[in-house]
Order: C-alpha cells, then sequence, then structure tokens
C-alpha cells in the first residue's frame, strides 16, 4: 500500500533556537511519508546551516534559500515546490504529536478536503501550558474566519488533490487567513479536529498576541484584500478585536 504524501511547509528566519526540535517532531511521525520544505528567508544566524546538515542525513528535509522578503514570499516559495497529495504548515518554532499527521489524513478523507485542530499553547522556553489548550470549533465558515482566526498555521492541513494549490497573499501580516479564506470559498466549511494534536510556543513579540499592532493590518486585509465594504468591515472588526482579546484571557 502506497502513503500519500504530504507536503509540509516551513519559513524559517533567523530560527536556530528551535528549527532543529521542530524538525525532530516531524520526524517523529507515525506516518512517514512526507516532504518538509523549508525556505530560509535570509537568516543572519545559524538556522540554515543547522537545517543543510539535516537534510544530508534526511533527503525529505528540503531546504531553499531567499533574500529577506517576509513570511508569506517564504511560504508561497515552499508552496511551489511541493509534490504531494496533502499540504501542511508548520512554523520553525511549533511542534507537532507524533500522530498529527496520521490524525489529519484520517479526517482529511472524510472531508471536503481541508481540516484543522485543537492545539496547546506554551511556554516559548520551557514548554509548559501558558494558556488552557485550543480547543477548535468542529467546523468553520468564510465568515467564521473573517470574525476570528480559529485555523493556526501550525495545524491546518489541505487536500490539495481535491482543492488545487492555491498561495498566500503577499502581505506582512494575516497571510494564513488569506489563504484559508481561498479554500473556504470553495467549500461549505472546514473540518475541525477536537483532539489536540501540536504545540504552539507563546513567543514574547508575537504580533498574533498583540491586537493593537494588527487593529491595521486587519483592516487592510478586510478592505483591500477581501474587498468587503465599509460597513461589513467594521463589523467583523469589533467582532474580531472581541474574540482575539478572549482567546488569550
Amino acid at each position: 500500500m502506497n502513503l500519500p504524501l504530504v507536503s509540509i511547509i516551513t519559513p524559517s528566519y533567523n530560527s536556530s533556537k528551535y528549527i532543529e526540535e521542530t524538525i525532530a517532531s516531524v520526524q517523529s511521525q507515525t506516518h512517514s511519508h512526507w516532504e518538509m520544505l523549508i525556505t530560509d528567508d535570509g537568516s543572519t544566524d545559524h538556522s540554515l546551516e543547522i537545517i543543510k546538515e539535516i537534510s544530508n542525513n534526511d533527503p525529505r528535509v528540503k531546504y531553499f534559500s531567499i533574500n529577506n522578503s517576509g513570511p508569506a514570499i517564504a511560504r508561497n516559495n515552499s508552496i511551489k515546490y511541493a509534490e504531494g497529495k496533502y499540504l501542511a504548515f508548520l512554523d520553525s518554532d511549533d511542534l507537532w504529536m507524533p500522530n498529527f499527521l496520521t490524525k489529519s489524513i484520517k479526517f482529511v478523507s472524510n472531508s471536503e478536503g481541508f481540516v484543522f485542530s485543537s492545539y496547546k499553547r506554551c511556554n516559548e522556553i520551557t514548554l509548559k501550558e501558558q494558556y488552557k489548550d485550543f480547543i477548535v470549533p468542529k467546523k468553520v465558515t468564510y465568515m467564521d474566519i473573517l470574525k476570528t482566526n480559529s485555523i493556526s498555521c501550525l495545524t491546518a492541513f489541505v487536500d490539495i488533490e481535491k482543492l488545487g494549490k492555491e498561495f498566500m497573499p503577499e502581505v506582512m501580516y494575516r497571510q494564513d487567513m488569506g489563504l484559508w479564506l481561498k479554500y473556504l470559498k470553495k467549500i461549505k466549511y472546514a473540518k475541525g479536529i477536537r483532539e489536540t494534536l501540536a504545540i504552539y510556543r507563546i513567543r514574547n513579540n508575537s504580533h498574533s498576541r498583540n491586537k493593537k499592532k494588527l487593529l491595521k493590518p486587519q483592516w487592510f486585509f478586510y478592505r483591500k484584500v477581501e474587498n468587503l465594504n465599509i460597513i461589513i468591515s467594521t463589523y467583523l472588526m469589533i467582532v474580531w478585536a472581541y474574540r482575539g482579546l478572549k482567546k488569550y484571557s
């Protein structure tokens, strides 16, 4: 029986502190047929050297190097070279449980082609629980994601044989949400896996937690990327701000 290939999309920028551990969590997967496409975005530390050394010992880990261009372009570069039936996403500091790929493949086969799962939210250094586990809803629609992005990049899993290969909008913030919305325009909903299958590191400098810094990018996204009118955009901004504060309370 041939196992389906999963293409894992990972951007890397000055990730030497955690990238080895992140790759190890992929190498520990119970589903072993994968390719990890890491695009280094002009790192100035030793992360590229670490990635190259691992790749030399495990050809499933593939790397590319580009000039510093931002996470959207780095992810899109990896997506361009993806050859798998499935597309998964893992940032260079996050981790998967060993059964993440196996469970995601099982669930996506009984879906419209897009699933995502719950995850732990842990201290960056100690990996001790900092917030309670984020348990995802059973399903989300296009409008649900506009209100609050409950699909984290580290658990999104897409059947691109079914839904096609799409690319992230090349904006500085909210590019992952932009990709989810592209897929949700094609299907009724994405299916949530309630089981906790990943670990998200809570970084002190995380943009996703700083809602004030994200106000302008979020508004820009509604108006210029999704081309929504002012009334709908204002309504969505209010709902998004409220739910965002609640998420980390």
